[in-house]
C-alpha cells in the first residue's frame, strides 16, 4: 500500500514542474511545447532525486537495525557463556557438598559404631557390678580404708539404691514378651491373622473410594488381638516381616476382587517401619509388589508419620525402589501438622490421614504456619488429597466440610468388618463386598457382616491367656 507520504510528494513535484512551465510560458514568452518539455524535464529531475534519497535513507535504516542486531547478538552471547559459567560453579558446588556429604556421612557411621561399643561395655560392666552385689551382699558394711573402698564400690551409689524388687521385674516382662512372640508366631503358622476393612468415603457424598486393611491376630480361643497391642512385640521377635508379607499378600488378592466389580476403588495396605529397614523382608515384599505391578496405581502403602520423619538411607532408598515401580504411599498417625509438602510429594506420598480432632483444634492455629483451614488447598497443589480419619459424629463432618475435607473415615461411615478368615483366595467374595457401597451408595456396611465374631479383648487378657496359668 502507497504511503500518504508518497503520494504528497509526488504530487508536489507535478506542481513544481507544471508552476515552472507555466512561469516559461508566459513570463519569458517561450512556447508552449517548449515550456511543456522544460516542465517533463524538471519532473524527471526532481523523480530521480526522490528515489535516490529514498535509497540511501534505507540504506542507513537497514544498516542501523544490522548493527543492533549484531550489538544484540553480542550481548545473548555474553549472556549464554556468563550461564554456563554459573552453572558450571554449581554442578562443581554439588558435587563437592556430595562428596562432603558421604565423607561425613561415613565419619558419623563409625562415631555412632563406636557409642555403640563403648554403650554396650557399659552394659556389661554394669550388669558385671550388680550380679557381683546381689551375690556378696555383705560385703558392702565390712570396714575397709578409705581408697579402697573408693576403688571396689565405685559405682556403688547408683546400684545400691535401686529397691530390690528391680532385679527380678526384668525377667517377668522378658518371659512375658517372649511368650507372646511364641503366641504370635502360633498364630501366623496357624493362619489366624485376619484382615478387616474400613471403607474412606468421598465428602460430602459419601461414596466409597477407598479400603483400608487393618490386621488383627486370634488365638486358639477366636479372641481378637488388634494391631496396636501385638505390633511391637512382633518387631522384638522378628516377626514382622512375615506379617507385612502375609498382609501384602491378602490385600492383593482383596483388590482383585473389588476390582471385578468397579475399577474406580483401591486398598490401603499398611507397612512397617522394621520391614522398610530389614533388607531381607523388604526384598522379598518388593519381589512380590513388582510381580504385581499392574495393581500399583489402586495400591497405597501406608506408612506412620514418624516412619518418614527418621528415614535413614536405607529406608529412603527403599521407599524410592517402591515408587519407581509406581507405588503410591499414605501417612497416618500424624501428630502434629508440620507438613513438607513438596518433599513429601517428591517422595511420592499422594495421602495424608490426619484425625479429624486435629484438624479441628484450635491450638493448632498457634503451633503451625498454615491454617488447618487452607491445609487441604496446600496439599492440593502438590498431589496429595487430605483424608479426615476417626470421624464419629455428624457435626465433625460439617465442619471439615468448610475445610474442603475430600476423604474422611470413621466409625460413623462403617466399623473395621471382618472378612472371613478360610483362605484369602475367597475373600471379598460377593456375600461380603456389598455392591451399592462401589456404586456410590452410603456405606454404613462396606464389608457385609460374617458370623458375629468374638468380641475383642485387651491386650493384657490376650497375653495371659499366650501365657497360661501361672
Amino acid at each position: 500500500m502507497i504511503r500518504i507520504s508518497t503520494i504528497f510528494i509526488a504530487i508536489c513535484m507535478v506542481l513544481v514542474a507544471a508552476s515552472l512551465g507555466f512561469v516559461l510560458y508566459s513570463v519569458a514568452g517561450i512556447s508552449g511545447s517548449e515550456s511543456a518539455i522544460v516542465a517533463l524535464a524538471a519532473l524527471t529531475c526532481l523523480i530521480l532525486y526522490n528515489a535516490v534519497s529514498m535509497r540511501l535513507r534505507d540504506r542507513s535504516d537497514v544498516g542501523g537495525q544490522i548493527a543492533d542486531l549484531s550489538r544484540g547478538t553480542a550481548d545473548l552471547a555474553r549472556q549464554v557463556a556468563e550461564f554456563g559459567r554459573r552453572l558450571a560453579a554449581v554442578e562443581g558446588r554439588v558435587a563437592s557438598a556430595n562428596s562432603s556429604g558421604s565423607d561425613r556421612m561415613q565419619g558419623m557411621a563409625g562415631e555412632i559404631s563406636e557409642l555403640g561399643g563403648l554403650v554396650r561395655q557399659l552394659a556389661a560392666s554394669v550388669a558385671h557390678h550388680e550380679d557381683l552385689l546381689a551375690a556378696a551382699p555383705a560385703v558392702q558394711p565390712v570396714a575397709s580404708p578409705r581408697d579402697d573402698v573408693l576403688q571396689r564400690v565405685a559405682p556403688a551409689p547408683t546400684v545400691v539404691v535401686a529397691p530390690p524388687p528391680t532385679p527380678a521385674a526384668p525377667p517377668e516382662v522378658s518371659r512375658s514378651q517372649t511368650q507372646l512372640i511364641g503366641a504370635i508366631k502360633q498364630a501366623i503358622d496357624e493362619n489366624r491373622l485376619d484382615i478387616y476393612l474400613q471403607p474412606m468415603v468421598t465428602l460430602p457424598q459419601r461414596k466409597v473410594r477407598y479400603y483400608e486393611a487393618v490386621t488383627r491376630l486370634r488365638d486358639e480361643r477366636d479372641q481378637v488381638l488388634a494391631a496396636e497391642d501385638f505390633i511391637e512385640a512382633a518387631e522384638a521377635g522378628g516377626l514382622i516381616g512375615r506379617i507385612d508379607h502375609m498382609v501384602m499378600l491378602r490385600c492383593v488378592q482383596v483388590l482383585r476382587r473389588l476390582m471385578i466389580r468397579s475399577k474406580d476403588v483401591g486398598v490401603f495396605c499398611n507397612v512397617s517401619a522394621a520391614t522398610l529397614s530389614n533388607p531381607a523382608h523388604f526384598t522379598q515384599c518388593l519381589d512380590f509388589l513388582e510381580a504385581n505391578r499392574a495393581l500399583a496405581p489402586s495400591f497405597v502403602l501406608e506408612f506412620k508419620q514418624a516412619t518418614f520423619r527418621n528415614l535413614g538411607p536405607t529406608e529412603s532408598e527403599n521407599l524410592a525402589a517402591l515408587a519407581q515401580r509406581g507405588y503410591r504411599f499414605s501417612i497416618d498417625h500424624v501428630s502434629d501438622l508440620r507438613l513438607e509438602p513438596r518433599e513429601l510429594a517428591d517422595r511420592g506420598v499422594r495421602f495424608i490421614k490426619v484425625p479429624a480432632a486435629l484438624l479441628l483444634d484450635a491450638k493448632q492455629i498457634a503451633s503451625t504456619d498454615i491454617h488447618p483451614s487452607d491445609l487441604s488447598d496446600l496439599l492440593g497443589r502438590y498431589g496429595i488429597d487430605l483424608i479426615a480419619e476417626r470421624i464419629e459424629g455428624e457435626r465433625s463432618v460439617v465442619d471439615l466440610l468448610d475445610y474442603d475435607v475430600r476423604f474422611g473415615q470413621g466409625f460413623l461411615f462403617a466399623p473395621p468388618r471382618p472378612l472371613r478368615p478360610e483362605g484369602a483366595s475367597a475373600t471379598a467374595e460377593a456375600p461380603q463386598i456389598n455392591p451399592q457401597d462401589l456404586n456410590g451408595a452410603s456405606t454404613s456396611a462396606p464389608v457385609s457382616s460374617p458370623a458375629a465374631p468374638p468380641r475383642a479383648t485387651g491386650s493384657a487378657a490376650l497375653a495371659r491367656r499366650a501365657l497360661g496359668p501361672n
